[in-house]
């Protein structure tokens, strides 16, 4: 048998409510019966004691002592006894409540009847009394039965009132368990491959505890294959750099020697396939930096200025592919925008951007950066004249790798990737869209 119900119904609250609350129910109504029980029991033995002494007392009397009782309300609500005398030849010679209409009982003791369509107990003295008469004493049935419902209501209620009160403390209780561990489950959560870290064990309960531990253990294990990836990548980059280099050299010394025609051209190509080679190296060691977060200090980052350094430091990838690359600034900006983050981080946005659309922006085409300001926060847009990209392949451009079909601009498929991840550590967001009043592709910077 399962504690817990399949599907959306699976809670350690409603478990713990759904046992425990028809628990409590059950037991204030045990309580209330065996109150009821018990106080009925008790009343009745009390009541039929001072019957009997009554009884007694009268029958040692001469003549009729009855005394009279007043009205039905005293014999049914307050429980007044009536008293009936019977003398030695049976006939009645004496009642306190003549309109009780029960005759003489045959046995002597107690005993529970019906009179007059309501419920009496009597008690009833035994024939051979000193002046030979015989006495029965009755006290209505629905009195004794009220007066046992109220001595068990009364004893009963302190129940009845916390009952609710502890229901209500038991869901709070419950609520404030689901949410320690929700609260876990969010730790949990908030781990990515840059801050894989365990778990703390302070205030977990011993139950969930070792699901926390081998949670934890599996971190681990994440963690460190992340870190052999890292440093796989890290190390290939390197160690593929050197000799790359050391062929890109031994090109740029055998380019004097080659014979013109044919052999240029196929030049040309092997010198392209090693530039590329050359870049996606320098992407990757770019990449396993970014993945180390090496943690600096943010400071506040003058983005005019920033735009104004990743412009200069590409002007002349502009200038080989005749690019018009220009900084324009919106008219309502002001003069100083700045953004509190690491610099290493916002040069890499900005750098990434602008050369990945200098990349696909056709010789001769336009690259504008503008900068402007929302809400007194910096927006940079840079807008080229390429070919834009599919609007259903947007979002997978950021992917590591990926790179649009059908596009004959060498490239790593990185770049993006890159401008991305820096672009989120310091609290900013990269948006794609195509334009609209031509063809091109707008990559728009802001703040999350």
């Amino acid at each position: 048998m399962h504690m817990f119900s399949a599907g959306p119904m699976c809670s350690l609250r409603r478990t713990l409510l759904c046992w425990l609350i028809p628990l409590f129910l059950l037991v204030g109504l045990a309580s209330a019966c065996v109150s009821y029980w018990s106080y009925n029991n008790m009343v009745g033995t009390f009541m039929d004691e001072q019957m009997q002494q009554l009884a007694d007392s009268v029958v040692m009397q001469e003549g009729n002592v009855a005394p009279v009782v007043r009205s039905r309300e005293n014999v049914h609500e307050w429980g007044t006894y009536v008293i009936q005398v019977y003398g030695p030849s049976g006939s009645l010679q004496g009642s306190s409540w003549p309109q009780l209409s029960a005759g003489l009982l045959a046995e002597a003791g107690f005993h529970d009847l019906q009179a007059d369509g309501k419920r009496w107990r009597v008690y009833a003295t035994p024939p051979g009394g000193p002046f030979g008469h015989r006495v029965q004493v009755f006290q209505s049935g629905e009195f004794r039965s009220h007066l046992a419902v109220g001595r068990a209501g009364a004893a009963i209620a302190p129940v009845l009132i916390l009952l609710p009160l502890a229901i209500l403390i038991l869901w709070g209780v419950a609520a404030a368990v689901s949410r320690e561990v929700q609260a876990i489950g969010r730790k949990a959560a908030m781990q990515d491959e840059h801050t894989i870290t365990e778990l703390p064990l302070t205030r977990v309960p011993h139950e969930i505890a070792p699901l926390v531990v081998s949670f934890n253990s599996l971190l681990t294990r994440l963690r460190d294959a992340f870190a052999t990836q890292r440093r796989f990548v890290q190390d290939a980059a390197h160690e593929l750099r050197t000799p790359i280099t050391a062929v890109a050299l031994q090109l740029e010394n055998v380019r004097c020697d080659m014979p013109p025609g044919a052999c240029q051209q196929s030049f040309a190509q092997l010198e392209a396939g090693v530039s590329r080679a050359q870049r996606l190296v320098d992407q990757l060691l770019k990449l396993s930096r970014q993945e180390a977060k090496i943690q600096e200090v943010p400071v506040a980052m003058d983005v005019h200025a920033q735009l104004h350094e990743s412009i200069s430091g590409l002007i002349s990838l502009a200038d080989q592919r005749g690019i018009d690359l220009g900084l324009v600034a919106a008219p309502a900006a002001p003069t100083m925008l700045t953004l509190r983050c690491v610099g290493a981080d916002l040069r890499s946005v900005l750098d990434n951007l602008i050369e990945n659309a200098l990349r696909y922006t056709p010789e001769g085409g336009v690259v504008d950066v503008r900068l402007s300001a929302e809400a007194g926060q910096p927006v940079v847009e840079i807008m080229d004249t390429g070919p834009g990209i599919p609007p259903d392949q947007l979002d997978r451009v950021f992917d590591r790798f990926f790179r649009v079909p059908g596009s004959d601009v060498r490239g790593s498929g990185l770049g993006l990737a890159i401008a991305q991840a820096a672009a989120q550590r310091c609290g900013l967001r990269v948006t794609l869209r195509n334009r609209e009043d031509r063809s091109g592709l707008i990559a728009r910077v802001a703040l999350v």
